[in-house]
């Protein structure tokens, strides 16, 4: 194990103390940035070198050129009948529909999840909509009075 530079650093059970914030998000390792600086410049060859070797029949070069041009699909479209939404009532017949679709077998409880997802997400959206004309309602009749 390393030891921080100043031992102040980080507390007793190796973790950062409050207000040091460790690294930034996204920031590389040591180890991922000298595989960067031996690989400079080399992409085209190496590539080239993964093609050759799959055309004469190696199958983990081919396997490897062909998830890069045909990556296996993360997610699929699925169809499910939804009403419209304008409404945080229409929302609650569009979960609805979801959960039956689920029941029938018709879409996964995973892909449900993401719709349903969209749906809150939606729904939050017509709602802060409808407050905001409420809000422009009451303003406008108080400019009047």
């Amino acid at each position: 194990m390393t030891t921080p530079r100043n031992a102040s650093e980080k507390t007793g059970d190796g973790r950062f103390k409050p207000g040091n914030p460790g690294k930034p998000k996204g920031a590389r390792s040591m180890v991922t940035r000298a595989m960067e600086a031996l690989l400079e410049g080399q992409h085209v060859a190496l590539t080239q070198t993964a093609i050759d070797k799959a055309l004469e029949g190696d199958t983990v070069a081919l396997r490897l050129c062909l998830d890069r041009l045909a990556p296996a699909r993360k997610d699929a479209p699925i169809t499910i009948e939804l009403p419209p939404i304008a409404s945080a009532a229409d929302a609650v017949a569009a979960s609805s529909a979801v959960l039956a679709a689920v029941a029938t077998g018709d879409v996964t409880p995973g892909e449900a999840g993401a719709v349903m997802s969209l749906l809150t997400a939606h729904k939050t959206i017509v709602e802060a909509g409808d407050l905001e004309a409420r809000v422009a309602a009451l303003e406008a009749r108080g400019a009047e009075a």
